[in-house]
Order: structure tokens, then C-alpha cells, then sequence
């Protein structure tokens, strides 16, 4: 037990010093960056059957509307993820089936007709608000336990930047680079009885440019 609890411990502070470590997005961007627009919903709840039983699975999702005002036509290539404080990370997408997506967009279809999963929203986000994308972001339920979460959203910019590694080295014995790509954090509080948790159970915090 002092094994696992000094292990967290110090997976702990490895990220805390490589957050520390990390630098934060321009303020200006430099020749060739861009940044596309986006807004966002807050964490809804859905479910699905699951099972001979039929036991309702929760999942959780935001919708995400991307505009290119750049001037140019962009690559895009997102990376989505739900961290709790109990130092759980989801990757939007894990086990989530067409079903499920269908259900959101049943649900929104009156102001998000053209709604898109996110591992369908193409590669490229063409310039201008005609060529706005409304994507549905999904997660798996999470640590009941949580008490604060961030969602993270990679994608929106093409700034990046290279720190070394706090610990692994390489056959040189010099730091590995780590990449870290601009980032869009959403932070939200947790309130309420966890088994009960419902849309309302989520505090907005505020959001907030970091590299990741």
C-alpha cells in the first residue's frame, strides 16, 4: 500500500513540474499560426441500454461549433480528453457507438441540424461561417468519486512547442523532447450526490489557452 500510495505521489509531481515546465500559447501569434473560433456547450448527460439487462450506461457530451476566420483553409486534427481530479483521462470517443450519437443528434436537431461525430469531422476546416462545423464530443462516464474536471480540445491551432522531459532520457543521456500542442481547457466543478449526478451537478470555471 505505501508502494502505491509513494507511486501516485510521484506521478503527481512529475506532472506537476512538467506543468510547471510548460510554456504558455503566444499572446501574439508569430507569422503562419492561426487559431480557429470556437463555442461550446456545457457537459450534458446521455445514456444507452447496455446489456441483457438493459442497464443504462452514462455517457457525457458537449457540442463544439468551429469557425475559420484565419483566412485560410486549415488542417484539423482534434484530440479531446476528460481529466477528473482523481487523475482519470478519457479520450472522447472510448466505447461510443453510432446509436449514441444519433441520440444527440435527435436531441439538438432543431439547432444543430448538420451535427457531426467527431471522428467525422474531416481534416480540413474550410475559411468562412458558411463552413462552420457543429461536432458532438463524447465521452464515457466517469470517477463518481470526481469532484473537479477539465475538457481538453486539441486542434483548434497549429501552435506547438518542444519542452524536455522532467525524467526520461535519451541514449545520450540529454532530456526527450515532449511536443505540446495549443490547447483549449474548459474547467467545471462537481457538486451534488454522485449517483444522482445530472446536468445540473456541473459548475462552469472558466476556460483558458494552455499547451498540452
Amino acid at each position: 500500500m505505501k508502494r502505491f500510495f509513494y507511486g501516485i505521489i510521484g506521478i503527481w509531481a512529475i506532472f506537476v513540474c512538467a506543468c510547471l515546465a510548460a510554456p504558455e500559447p503566444a499572446i501574439v501569434p508569430t507569422l503562419g499560426q492561426w487559431t480557429l473560433d470556437m463555442e461550446f456547450t456545457h457537459p450534458q448527460q446521455v445514456t444507452l441500454p447496455r446489456g441483457s439487462d438493459k442497464k443504462p450506461m452514462h455517457f457525457w457530451y458537449t457540442i463544439i461549433r468551429i469557425t475559420n476566420n484565419t483566412g485560410n483553409d486549415v488542417d484539423f486534427f482534434p484530440k479531446c480528453d476528460l481529466m477528473t481530479d482523481s487523475f482519470q483521462i478519457i479520450p472522447a470517443g472510448k466505447s461510443v457507438s453510432s446509436i449514441l450519437f444519433n441520440q444527440v443528434k435527435i436531441r439538438h436537431k432543431s439547432k444543430y441540424p448538420f451535427l457531426e461525430p467527431l471522428d467525422n469531422a474531416g481534416i480540413k476546416i474550410l475559411q468562412g461561417e458558411d463552413n462552420s462545423k457543429d461536432i458532438a464530443v463524447i465521452w464515457s462516464d466517469f470517477d463518481p468519486q470526481a469532484k473537479n474536471l477539465q475538457l481538453f480540445i486539441t486542434g483548434l491551432s497549429n501552435e506547438t512547442a518542444a519542452v524536455d522531459h522532467p525524467v526520461t532520457k535519451d541514449q545520450t543521456g540529454e532530456p526527450v523532447k515532449v511536443f505540446l500542442r495549443k490547447t483549449l481547457e474548459l474547467s467545471y466543478s462537481l457538486k451534488g450526490d454522485q449517483a444522482l449526478r445530472t446536468n445540473g451537478s456541473f459548475t462552469y470555471k472558466g476556460k483558458r489557452w494552455i499547451m498540452r
